[in-house]
């Protein structure tokens, strides 16, 4: 199935310093150097960064990501007030940067309502770029990961253009493509106080060099009808969001009363392949924990989804115990820091079939997709 190999055809983006010799039908050649090798048919994606090893969606996790074996890198996206695109995992910004402790900015915490659950903090859409660009990053969960938090305040709010840059500059520095994977945050929220993300993102993207069906991107989104309207605007690989439970706010919003559970079904998946190139399903949907909470039985939602021609790349294998089936957790199996044997519950998965996975430590994912790919 040919979409099932979309990611094996995958060349490097920037643009190429080629030469020709004679007329028309010279040979153009390619200096060594400027060429890039593809991406993997099966890819190991850094969440968020390495935020298993640096404070999330910092210019550094990315970068550690990249350098411990990451294919591809996922920057979620929010809004500026003024209308950039900048990498937090949400819009509110209170449990991922040292906003609350800034004077200067006490009277901007609010309470709002985003996708109908009533949020207080501070928010990206309320500050401009210049003044996001004064605050610094934090650990979002200190409690598992006290060694992150010692990066507290020394890394900014990365935009979607430096993303994007870092990803063009460790293409060049490493001979291998590096891929995006953009997520668009509460796109109906953003539309709804007119801070629309689609056209800016895949304006961004197309101005970048990234166009076409074999782009090293995909672009995702829990919810659908923001999906199909960046369907309209570009043929850039498209991945629909599956969570475990609820229903995409699109659909809330709309009084649709489908839920995840019925895009995931076969009937589903082909309504779904109508505009995306794959989904990124909860890993628990593929395989469930069973009452010890220990790996149960595959589903068929992987041959459902090849059957769909939708590749599949779920979310997300973390290392430390409280996020691992209880018989991979090592040590003292309850403390919320000690790691456990994530490689093999990669290894579960890559054998149920998946094309990717997300991870929030790439190192990992690296050897576990290696050994399962026989390679040393």
């Amino acid at each position: 199935m040919a979409l099932l190999k979309l990611s094996s055809a995958f060349l490097l983006f920037a643009t190429l310093g080629l030469s020709a010799c004679g007329g028309d039908d010279a040979e153009v050649v390619v200096p060594p150097a400027a060429v890039a090798t593809p991406l993997p048919a099966k890819l190991v994606i850094g969440h968020r960064g390495a935020s298993a090893l640096r404070p999330e969606h910092t210019i550094a996790a990315y970068t550690k990501a990249i350098e411990i074996g990451a294919d591809v890198i996922e920057p979620d996206l929010v809004s500026t007030k003024d209308g950039v695109l900048v990498a937090r995992h949400e819009n509110e910004i209170s449990g991922t940067t040292n906003v609350a402790d800034k004077a200067e900015f006490a009277s901007r915490k609010v309470t709002k309502s985003i996708d109908g659950v009533s949020v207080t903090g501070w928010f990206t859409e309320d500050f401009t770029l210049a003044e996001l660009k004064t605050l610094r990053a934090k650990e979002r969960i200190p409690a598992n990961r006290p060694e992150n938090a010692k990066y507290d305040g020394q890394f900014e709010i990365p935009t979607f253009q430096e993303v994007i840059d870092l990803a063009k500059a460790k293409t060049k520095e490493t001979g291998r493509t590096i891929g995006i994977y953009p997520e668009t945050k509460h796109p109906s929220y953003f539309k709804s106080i007119n801070l629309p993300l689609e056209k800016r993102l895949v304006d961004a993207l197309h101005a970048n060099g990234y166009k076409g069906k074999t782009a090293p991107v995909f672009i995702q989104s829990f919810e659908v009808a923001n999906l199909k309207e960046i369907r309209s605007l570009t043929d850039l690989p498209i991945v629909q969001l599956l969570s475990g439970s609820g229903q995409p706010e699109d659909f809330r919003l709309a009084g649709d009363k489908r839920s995840y559970a019925d895009l995931a079904t076969a009937a589903g998946l082909k309504e779904v392949a109508l505009y995306a190139n794959g989904i990124g399903p909860a890993k628990d949907m593929i395989i469930s924990r069973d009452a010890n909470n220990n790996l149960g039985t595959p589903t068929s939602l992987v041959k459902d989804a090849h059957a769909a021609n939708l590749l599949l790349h779920p979310y997300t294998f973390r290392p430390e115990n409280p996020f691992l089936p209880a018989n991979l957790r090592k040590g003292d199996v309850k403390s919320l820091t000690e790691r456990g044997d994530l490689a093999a519950e990669i290894t579960v998965f890559l054998q149920a079939g998946i094309d990717g996975f997300f991870t929030d430590d790439p190192s990992i994912g690296r050897a576990a997709l290696d050994a399962y790919l026989g390679k040393k």
